[in-house]
This record gives structure tokens, sequence and C-alpha cells, in this order.
């Protein structure tokens, strides 16, 4: 089993910055495709940006792309997060694909199978 804590989570003002972590225990998940989701009160969650095992390619959603950076180490996934604004204010997960060095990298929620339990992002405008 593989368990994931989300932590960089907080205020901040329009225009400024965060840099997520994720740390993942249990469980080396350097062979695992990872990923950022978010959810915004009364919204679906949502893809933000992807990271393939091999630290290679990445994938962005529209919204954030310019905007964020994902990158990763061997335990470790990381979002910073740039030029905030109001429409980012959500709660953000890190997620993991338990497929071992699976070649295509997935934006939905059911190709990840571990999710860490979140942290909040707000964006004061």
């Amino acid at each position: 089993q593989v368990q994931l804590a989300e932590s960089g989570g907080g205020l901040v003002q329009a225009g400024g910055s965060l840099r997520l972590s994720c740390a993942a225990s249990g469980r080396t998940v350097s062979n695992y495709n990872m990923a950022w989701f978010r959810q915004a009160p009364g919204k679906e969650r949502e893809f933000v940006a992807a990271i393939r095992w091999s630290g290679t390619p990445t994938y962005y959603a529209d919204s954030v792309k310019g905007r964020f950076t994902i990158s990763r180490d061997n335990a470790n996934l990381y979002l910073q997060m740039n030029s905030l604004n109001a429409e980012d204010t959500a709660v953000y997960y890190c997620a993991a694909d338990r497929r071992i060095q699976r070649r295509v990298v997935y934006k939905t929620i059911n190709e990840y199978d571990y999710w860490g339990q979140g942290t909040q992002v707000s964006v004061s405008s």
C-alpha cells in the first residue's frame, strides 16, 4: 500500500505563489505515474497536472499551463503554482497510478489508485 500526504497549501493573494508537496510512504512510488487534481466547492474534482514515472513528459490542464509546474523525485511529488488567481481556490490532491512504469499518463480520476487527503489552497482577490 501507498500513503500520500500533501502539504504546502494556504492562503495567498492573487498573483502570489505556493509550492505543494506530496510525500509518499509505505512503498516506493518511483515507478508510478503521478498527478495533481483539485476540487473547488460545489464542483467536481478536476485534473491539474500529471507526470510520468520517469519524470518526463508532463501534462497540464489548459487553465494552469504556463503557471504551474509539476515535478518529482523518488519519494515526493511537487506542484509549483505561480500567478495564482481566485479560480485556483480548491482542495488539491495528489494521486498515484499503481501500474508500474505505465507508458500512458492519464488525466482521469479513475486511473489513479492512491490518493492523499488533500491540502486547501485559497487565493484572495
